[in-house]
């Protein structure tokens, strides 16, 4: 039985939280109580304790970008090399999705060269929105243009939205405004036609794509009776629905996909790019071990393959390195 590759996990430094704590997130992160506790002793026993063969690493929210442009690349920077040094000390046990100062562009991209190019990252982590500006943003453009040039792995984390202390009454966004974050950046992303301008991008939705699977064919058939008219689609560039897009998206399993949404996802999007994550260390030990036995019990005949050999030989594809005319190996 191949070990797992876990897509969606995510480290926290000591360091990086009290700078975190500095700027004023202090006792919630899109209110969930407190900053859970994180080492790479714990990850690696985590790891073992579930046959779980590597993690790609990643910042979850907040993220680097706490206000300030030139201190937000300074944090990137550092949490990048730490995330890379702690793959360098553990190559067979550890990657690394880099952190983004987005949405300064021009660090971002000169940040995305350097662990791209130079330091051998396996892909980029961004957040659904930064501040408000969401993915499809027209000031992005360059980045995309920077990282579909490298056919890189652009694995996106929700965060909450702009006034989600209304919408969420209080409760925490990973709850309910994560799924709906998610649902609406990668909408934008597809009604923006930037999935078309920049094709050799390898988009990562977490939790089963959020509510994707069950809109997609809604936003589709809007896409159809309107086209270029509808607001916010650009013309002639958005050609593509949201349904024929969803089997070239990448999608994790973390979170709850049973009994009902990897269902609804793999009848969207059928199996092949489907991915495990499991979300620590902002998930408990506990529910990690809970989420594999539950994927073991229930997976069932949803796919010919079992989930296990499934997902690891779809997340060997999804990192390989492209080839020298910019498609994937196999």
């Amino acid at each position: 039985m191949p070990g797992l590759i876990d897509i969606h996990s995510h480290f926290i430094p000591d360091w990086y939280a009290d700078e975190a704590r500095a700027a004023g997130i202090v006792d919630s992160i899109d209110g969930m109580p407190g900053w859970p506790a994180w080492s790479e002793e714990a990850h690696l026993a985590l790891m073992n304790e579930n046959g779980i063969e590597r993690s790609m690493l990643s910042l979850s929210a907040p993220g680097v970008h706490f206000g300030d442009d030139e201190a937000a690349a300074d944090l990137a920077h550092r949490t990048n090399d730490f995330a890379l040094e702690l793959k360098a000390r553990h190559p067979d046990r550890f990657g690394v999705f880099a952190s983004l100062p987005i949405p300064a562009v021009d660090a971002s991209i000169a940040e995305a060269a350097r662990v791209l190019d130079e330091l051998g990252a396996d892909g980029i982590a961004v957040k659904t929105n930064a501040h408000g500006v969401y993915l499809a943003d027209a000031s992005l453009e360059p980045l995309w243009s920077a990282l579909d040039e490298r056919s890189a792995v652009v694995f996106v984390h929700p965060t909450a939205s702009p006034g989600a202390e209304h919408t969420a009454f209080g409760r925490p966004s990973p709850m309910l405004e994560y799924l709906f974050d998610t649902t609406r950046a990668f909408t934008d992303l597809v009604l923006s036609g930037v999935f078309e301008r920049y094709p050799r991008i390898r988009w990562v939705a977490p939790h089963s794509g959020g509510l994707l699977p069950l809109i997609a064919t809604r936003v589709s058939l809007f896409q159809q009776m309107f086209g270029p008219k509808l607001p916010g689609v650009r013309p002639n560039e958005s050609t593509e629905t949201l349904a024929e897009l969803m089997p070239k998206l990448w999608f994790d399993l973390a979170g709850t996909p049973l009994p009902a949404s990897a269902p609804a996802l793999i009848q969207a999007a059928g199996h092949d790019h489907l991915l495990y994550g499991s979300d620590w260390c902002f998930t408990p030990p506990p529910v990690v071990a809970q989420h594999i036995a539950g994927l073991d019990a229930g997976w069932g005949d949803l796919t010919d393959a079992g989930w296990r050999d499934l997902t690891t030989r779809n997340a060997e594809v999804l990192l390989a390195p492209p080839t020298t005319n910019g498609e994937q190996q196999s």
